[in-house]
């Protein structure tokens, strides 16, 4: 249970960082900052929307377009992305076709990177406080 809560925060801390690495350096990509709820939110349904969308477009594109597997990663950032966009509450606005592009490579890079890195952290520190106890 606590190596999936730890996975969970993982995924939100490197979704956080994608949208925000995003949002400071593309113009068009914003994260509105005085609403912080709606960041929040934002967050939150941009990871949960990414863990289940990646596996499920990875299944359908097996199926029916083999040659597109290595783009599930940027398929799933897209389509979740766009639809943190439609929710209204959401604090995160994507103008133009430049930002759309670019703004997909960015957080999926900087979400990959994040949720390769961040692991060996927070498990160096379990092993330590383990034997420190």
């Amino acid at each position: 249970m606590l190596t999936f809560l730890i996975r969970a925060l993982i995924f939100l801390v490197s979704a956080a960082l994608g949208l925000i690495v995003a949002d400071l350096i593309l113009p068009g990509f914003s994260l509105h900052w005085n609403d912080w709820w709606g960041i929040v939110l934002a967050v939150v349904i941009f990871a949960v929307l990414q863990s289940v969308l990646a596996p499920w477009l990875f299944k359908i594109t097996r199926r029916h377009a083999n040659a597109l597997l290595g783009g599930i990663g940027l398929l799933s950032t897209f389509v979740a992305l766009l639809i943190a966009v439609l929710i209204p509450a959401a604090g995160i606005g994507i103008d133009g076709p430049i930002a759309w592009i670019i703004g997909t490579l960015v957080v999926w890079l900087v979400t990959a990177l994040a949720t390769w890195l961040l692991p060996p952290l927070f498990i160096k520190k379990k092993v330590q406080d383990r034997r420190a106890n």
